[in-house]
């Protein structure tokens, strides 16, 4: 802590945080163990900084969401531990909807991206620069987003998901593929990342066929969903991915020979 930076006496702050200059940190604030905060970062009230992460320079943290229905209620933006917020990005405070952002834990979101209000994002992911997340998206942990991508509020984003970055992202991406062109459509599993997570060739295998039977057949969704479950073993790759699908209230993306 230093002279040059304005820290309010009600905020928690852990075991070996390192404060640089030029700091804002205002009351309900809280910073875990081990935390290194750079120049020029402002935390608002309701900002829960975990252990062991890296806040880089003009990143903000619990501002109030730029939502009209916000109506001053008690929200926070939480960050989880040993995750890096590079330069400039932007998380924040949740809103009655859900009271809260979250950011999980070992994350890396660079530069100039923005977590809009009442985002979930899961562990393992990583967000290249100037990213745009709209309010209340959910992105399931291990997925890599390339940069310029736009997400629309609501989209759900599945697990291990690789998108191409300056997709604009419509629709809700099931877990295990890769996403790219305009309009955002299927163009493979992600191989590389799956077995980059230690997933078996049986394992990939099952989810190619998975895949195969919802892109890339003249089935509608309904007809391949109950096909799969009613032919394939249950796995949990499988139960995962039918869910994700049932459940989805945006509608999922389309396969390239279906979308063009």
């Amino acid at each position: 802590m230093n002279n040059f930076s304005y820290i309010h006496p009600d905020a928690k702050i852990g075991k070996d945080v390192t404060i640089s200059p030029f700091v804002t940190i205002y009351e309900d604030v809280e910073i875990g163990d081990g935390t290194y905060i750079h120049p020029h970062v402002t935390l608002y009230p309701g900002a829960r900084i975990g252990k062991n992460c890296k806040i880089f320079p003009g990143v903000t943290v619990a501002a109030v969401p730029q939502d009209l229905k916000f109506k001053g209620e008690y929200t926070t933006a939480e960050i989880g531990d040993n995750t890096t917020l590079r330069e400039c990005v932007t998380v924040h405070r949740g809103t009655a909807s859900k009271g809260r952002t979250i950011v999980g834990s070992n994350c890396l979101i660079m530069a100039y991206c923005h977590v809009a209000h009442d985002c979930e994002l899961g562990d393992n992911i990583i967000i290249s620069n100037a990213t745009q997340l709209a309010g209340e998206v959910v992105i399931d942990s291990n997925v890599v987003i390339g940069g310029g991508t736009l997400v629309h509020q609501f989209t759900h984003i599945g697990s291990y998901v690789m998108i191409q970055g300056g997709t604009p992202v419509n629709k809700d991406v099931p877990p295990y593929v890769m996403a790219a062109r305009t309009p955002i459509s299927f163009v493979g599993l992600n191989i590389v990342g799956l077995r980059r997570r230690g997933f078996t060739n049986e394992q990939i295998s099952t989810l190619q066929e998975i895949y195969r039977r919802i892109f890339n057949s003249d089935d509608n969704m309904t007809t391949a969903l109950n096909a799969i479950e009613a032919e394939l073993p249950a796995s949990p790759e499988r139960d995962y991915v039918l869910n994700f699908i049932r459940s989805s209230s945006r509608g999922v993306i389309k396969g390239v020979h279906h979308a063009e």
